[in-house]
C-alpha cells in the first residue's frame, strides 16, 4: 500500500448502502466502516481519475465517534482486515445509533426519490427492533462460498477475494452448533444453511454440487439429524441452469409455524431471514391491510404464502385471496401451504400480467405486496392504478426502491397513509418497512 492510497477525511452523513459520505478536493468519496462525524484514515479501494466518485474503507480512526464500539466479529472488522467480509458492516456502531442512521437514510430516500417532505410527514424512527439485545443470532438463512481449500468462506463488498471463516455470530445458534465450519466442502460450489424458527430448530444444509458425489461425502461429515439436500450446478433446466433438488440425508424442506399456521418451505424457497420476522410482518400486514370477511384481496410476490394464508382466513369462505408468485419452487410451496383453503387461488406468473387478469375478473378491495429488493416496476404500478383498488399494503426491504415506488403510486392517485420501519437486520445497513397506501 502506497501513501497515495490513504487519505485523511472527515466523515459526513450516512448514505444508502452502508456508506458515509466524505469529500476530497471536490470529489465525493463513499466510505465504508465509518461513523458520521469521525476523522479517519481511508484506504481507497476504487479511485480511477475518470470516476465521478471514489470508494474506500476506514483503515484507522483518528477521532472516533461516541457511537463507535468494538466490532463483534474480527473478519468483518475493517480495522483488523484489509478486505473485511460483508454481512456485518454496521458491527462497529452501537445498536441504538444503527437504528437512528437507518431512520435518517429512510427519510432521505423518501424525500429525494419519493418527493415527500421528511419534516412535514414526520417519517418514523425504527419502531420495531426484534431479537436479542446484542443483535446477534437472528439469521435463520445463511449463504456461504467455498474457497479452493474446501472451507466455508465469505467475500467483502465489491470484492472477489474469499476469506475462510470459522463462525458467523449473526447466524442462528442452531446453525452454528452443527459444526458446519469444520467440514471439507471440496467439490461444492456454494453452501446454504437454513433453520426452522419453530422450537425444534431443525437445520437444513443445501449444497450446490460442482463435482458428482461431493454432496454425499459432505453429508457424512455432518452430525446426525442435520438434513442435507443438493443440486448439481450443471444439467439444470434452461430456466434455472441447475439440476433438481435432491434430499441426501433427511428431508429437503423445513416446517415453519406463524400465528398458529403451518408452512412447508423447500430448501430453495424464500422465507424471511430474521427468526421473528415472519410473525411480526404477518401481524403488521393484517393490522394495516384490515382484511374483512367477504373481501377480495391480491397478494403479489406472495412467496410461500406467508401473508396469503392469514389473509384467506380473515376474508372467510365468502371472500377470495389471489396468491401470485413467479418463482416456480416458491410457488410450489404456496400450493402446498394453501391446499384445502377454498377461498385461496394460487397463481404462478408475471405479477403485472396476472394482476391485470385478476383485476378484470374480480373487484379487488385490497392488495398486499412484498416485492424483491428492486421493488415494483412501472407496469405493476400502472396495473394497480387501473384496478382502482382502495388499499395497498406494501412490505419493502429497500428504502430506495420503496421511495421510488412511493413516487409512482402517489402520481397515480394514492396517498402514503402510514409507514413504519423494522430493524430486521441488526449490524447491517438493511431495514424493512411496512406501509399503507389509500386511494385518494
Amino acid at each position: 500500500m502506497t501513501e497515495s492510497n490513504l487519505l485523511t477525511l472527515d466523515l459526513g452523513p450516512i448514505a444508502h448502502g452502508g456508506h458515509t459520505v466524505a469529500r476530497h478536493d471536490g470529489r465525493v468519496i463513499f466510505v465504508r466502516h465509518g461513523v458520521p462525524g469521525e476523522v479517519v484514515r481511508v484506504r481507497l479501494t476504487e479511485n480511477e481519475e475518470s470516476a465521478k466518485f471514489w470508494r474506500g474503507d476506514v483503515a484507522e480512526v483518528l477521532e472516533p465517534s461516541e457511537h463507535r464500539v468494538p466490532h463483534f466479529w474480527e473478519p468483518a472488522d475493517a480495522l483488523a482486515h484489509r478486505d473485511p467480509v460483508g454481512g456485518a458492516e454496521f458491527g462497529h456502531i452501537s445498536l441504538p445509533f444503527q437504528r437512528e442512521l437507518k431512520a435518517r437514510v429512510f427519510a432521505e430516500q423518501l424525500t429525494r426519490l419519493g418527493g415527500l417532505n421528511a419534516e412535514e410527514n414526520n417519517f418514523p424512527q425504527v419502531q420495531f427492533a426484534l431479537g436479542r439485545e446484542d443483535g446477534l443470532g437472528w439469521r435463520t438463512r445463511m449463504s456461504y462460498s467455498v474457497d479452493p481449500e474446501g472451507r466455508l468462506a465469505m467475500s467483502g463488498f465489491r470484492s472477489n477475494k474469499l476469506t475462510a471463516i470459522s463462525q458467523m455470530p449473526l447466524a442462528h445458534p442452531a446453525i452454528e452448533a452443527t459444526g458446519l465450519y469444520g467440514v471439507d466442502y471440496t467439490g461444492i460450489d456454494r453452501v446454504e444453511a437454513a433453520v426452522s424458527s419453530k422450537d425444534d430448530a431443525t437445520v437444513l444444509i443445501l449444497l450446490a454440487e460442482a463435482r458428482p458425489g461431493a454432496a454425499k461425502r459432505v453429508a457424512r461429515q455432518l452430525p446426525e439429524g442435520v438434513n442435507v439436500a443438493a443440486f448439481s450446478q450443471s444439467g439444470g433446466s434452461a430456466a434455472d441452469g441447475r439440476g433438481a433438488l435432491q434430499a441426501i440425508a433427511g428431508r429437503s424442506w423445513l416446517s415453519e409455524e406463524v400465528l398458529g399456521e403451518e408452512f412447508r418451505i423447500t430448501g430453495e424457497g424464500f422465507w424471511q431471514v430474521h427468526r421473528a420476522a415472519a410473525a411480526t410482518l404477518s401481524e403488521r400486514v393484517l393490522e394495516l391491510a384490515k382484511p374483512q370477511p367477504g373481501e377480495q384481496i391480491a397478494d403479489l410476490y406472495a412467496g410461500a404464502g406467508l401473508f396469503s394464508l392469514p389473509l384467506a382466513r380473515a376474508v372467510g369462505q365468502e371472500g377470495r385471496v389471489f396468491s401470485i408468485e413467479g418463482a416456480p419452487g416458491t410457488h410450489a410451496d404456496a400450493k402446498k401451504n394453501l391446499r384445502g383453503i377454498s377461498q385461496a387461488t394460487v397463481i404462478r406468473g408475471r405479477v403485472e400480467r396476472v394482476l391485470r387478469q385478476v383485476a378484470r375478473d374480480a373487484a379487488l378491495d385490497a392488495v398486499v405486496l412484498d416485492p424483491p429488493r428492486a421493488g415494483i416496476d412501472k407496469s405493476v404500478a400502472a396495473e394497480l392504478a387501473s384496478s382502482a383498488v382502495q388499499r395497498i399494503c406494501y412490505v419493502s426491504c429497500d428504502p430506495a426502491s420503496f421511495a421510488r415506488d412511493v413516487s409512482r403510486l402517489t402520481a397515480r392517485g394514492y396517498e402514503l397513509a402510514h409507514v413504519e420501519i423494522h430493524d430486521l437486520y441488526p449490524h447491517t445497513h438493511h431495514m424493512e418497512s411496512v406501509a399503507l397506501f389509500v386511494r385518494r
